[in-house]
């Protein structure tokens, strides 16, 4: 977790899903049209692409109930101390979150949307 967001913490974030994919395979990686997210400056790896959300469409990106349900269970009524204490906080809930897979799934589930599937 870095403390700032902007080209070059994506472009880490993207090297170290790069290093994470197993050989042979490809990182399809979904993304809301954050300035950081679409620059040209960033340098892809031949293993991971990138497609971008609609613009305006947060219901179509379920990382924005991820952090619904982190605030509503772990996050929510603090009064942080600073920079660290926020970092802390996050990276516990995170870590809560992942002891949760069936919650993680359901978090990301739209009824509503099929893609290729009948």
């Amino acid at each position: 977790m870095l403390p700032f967001t902007g080209t070059a913490s994506m472009q880490l974030h993207i090297e170290e899903i790069s290093r994470c994919v197993a050989r042979g395979a490809h990182a399809v990686v979904l993304l809301d049209r954050a300035g950081w997210h679409t620059t040209p400056k960033l340098r892809l790896p031949r293993n991971v692409s990138l497609i971008f959300l609609p613009s305006r469409a947060p219901e179509l990106n379920p990382v924005e109930n991820i952090w619904q349900f982190l605030r509503a269970n772990w996050l929510s009524n603090t009064v942080f101390s600073g920079i660290e204490h926020i970092i802390e906080a996050a990276c516990t809930a995170w870590n809560n979150l992942t002891t949760l897979p069936q919650t993680i799934r359901s978090i990301g589930l739209r009824k509503w949307a099929h893609i290729g599937q009948r």
